[in-house]
């Protein structure tokens, strides 16, 4: 009979160590949640939506009640702008605008489906992932996990 044996504790304790780093992902959470806040801010500076395509310009309407030379979605003060968060609970993180009118803005609307508006309003995406967004994320959970070893 043949007996063959093996210390593995180096595999067992690399295995331990990545079911942990697994289970804790607040610390690369919050820098991706940081991260995410940037450059969803970002896309206000630059009028683009996370695919990369360009917001609508405002309208004559907007441009006479915001004064010209304003931006899309970057009103007096710039509180959507400012208000972009993040939050993590858990391995979740969520990245979101406390503005009562966010969704409007993401997602747009008419004045016949809202007869509050004053008219409508053109889908202005804002909040979700970009490819370079993406690439980040891989970045961060990448060094976090060869960290953890």
């Amino acid at each position: 009979m043949i007996e063959l044996t093996w210390d593995d504790s180096g595999i067992q304790r690399a295995l331990h160590n990545l079911q942990q780093a697994t289970q804790q992902l607040n610390t690369p959470l919050n820098v991706i949640g940081l991260k995410l806040v940037e450059s969803t801010k970002q896309r206000f500076e630059t009028s683009t939506a996370p695919d990369g395509t360009e917001w609508k310009e405002n309208r004559p309407v907007t441009i006479a009640r915001k004064g010209t030379g304003k931006k899309p979605l970057i009103g007096k003060n710039g509180k959507l702008m400012d208000q972009i968060s993040y939050s993590v609970s858990g391995n979740e993180l969520l990245v979101y605008s406390t503005m009562e009118y966010a969704a409007m803005q993401q997602f747009g609307g008419t004045k016949a489906e809202f007869n509050h508006l004053w008219g409508d309003i053109p889908a202005r995406p804002y909040l979700g992932l970009s490819s370079a967004d993406e690439l980040m994320i891989q970045r961060i959970l990448d060094n976090y996990l060869k960290n953890a070893f």
